[in-house]
């Protein structure tokens, strides 16, 4: 099978990558990626040189560029978003460029080329904010209520693949999952975040009040779900892919964070909450666990070791990032003395 990975230097992208080529010896891969600030060609390393593997830089919105390399590919998995909350504030217009119009870009192609399947990974904030103290859970049949640039642009590509499956027979699948966090991740995420801030004594912004609740899924968990889907799912079908039964606060995973790394909680840093900022997501991820036998492998604390064993033996990776791209942006959102 050929596969075009859109995004795949990302970093849910990459692991999906590094997992489906160490899996599937009769897969090869086309990796589309425009390497902006989040991307990483070093975490494909392991499969840099295999002859099964090839990455191509270029922008998902280019309709020549993606005519040229869908050629002859059987599955589209589409990770290829902008993707932060707090830079969608900032400047909506990459994630509209991106998110949008580069997803329409994708499925006018699939179409033409007539791929066998077109997935694309979406996520649990296009239908806003829940209650604190309710006990609703988001599912398929949720609609849709964005609250930010980010959530607002994914849920129109949401929409759009849909539209080409309803309109053109397009053979779509969609996954929505929930906050991802495991090894490799940009550090500006929360977990990556509080992990590195606390690796190196520094404070840990968290917003408001911190109690915002956040349905936590490890990355390894959610490669699995989506290959259950790309070969147990069902043609037009939306899957939730949620990694625990109930939320977390944000100031309750960081302290568990800093539990593990036997660092105090002073290190928290209690910062104006962001404009629009969602109160809970919980994902009832019950659909994909029924019909495909699909449940995270994981628990939260086993996960979250793992992951900060994963910072703790890279030090050089992601202090390289936090004296980049990244410092001038963390200290636009929260000032220059914490870094």
């Amino acid at each position: 099978m050929k596969l075009l990975v859109t995004g795949g230097a990302g970093f849910i992208g990459s692991h999906f990558i590094n997992h489906r080529l160490a899996n599937h010896s009769q897969d090869s891969i086309i990796n589309l990626d425009n390497l902006t600030y989040a991307a990483s060609l070093v975490n494909l390393q392991q499969v840099m040189e295999s002859p099964r593997y090839k990455f191509i830089k270029g922008d998902i919105s280019s309709m020549a560029l993606i005519e040229e390399v869908m050629q002859g590919v059987d599955v589209v998995v589409h990770f290829a978003a902008e993707t932060h909350v707090d830079r969608s504030i900032l400047d909506p217009w990459p994630f509209i460029q991106s998110n949008i119009v580069g997803t329409y870009t994708l499925l006018e192609v699939a179409k033409k080329m007539k791929v066998k399947r077109f997935h694309h990974i979406s996520t649990d904030e296009v239908f806003g904010s829940l209650e604190l103290q309710s006990n609703e859970k988001f599912n398929e049949n949720t609609l849709y209520s964005p609250r930010s640039p980010y959530s607002a642009t994914k849920a129109g590509s949401d929409h759009l693949v849909r539209a080409y499956y309803h309109t053109y027979g397009l053979p779509v699948t969609i996954s929505n999952c929930s906050n991802n966090f495991g090894p490799a991740m940009y550090p500006e995420k929360l977990i990556p975040l509080a992990i590195t801030s606390a690796l190196e004594n520094k404070k840990i912004p968290i917003h408001g009040d911190g109690k915002n609740e956040r349905d936590w899924l490890f990355v390894e968990d959610h490669i699995s779900a989506i290959e259950l889907i790309l070969e147990e799912g069902k043609i037009g079908e939306t899957y939730l892919v949620g990694g625990l039964k109930n939320g977390v606060s944000n100031v309750d995973i960081v302290k568990k964070i800093l539990k593990i790394l036997k660092k105090d909680e002073d290190l928290i840093k209690f910062v104006d909450d962001r404009p629009g900022n969602d109160r809970k997501y919980d994902i009832d991820w019950s659909k994909i666990n029924k019909q495909l036998g699909w449940e995270p492998k994981y628990n939260l604390d086993k996960a979250l070791e793992l992951t900060i064993e994963w910072y703790k033996k890279n030090v050089d990776w992601w202090k390289k990032i936090k004296e980049g791209e990244f410092k001038e942006y963390y200290e636009k959102q929260f000032g220059k003395s914490d870094l």
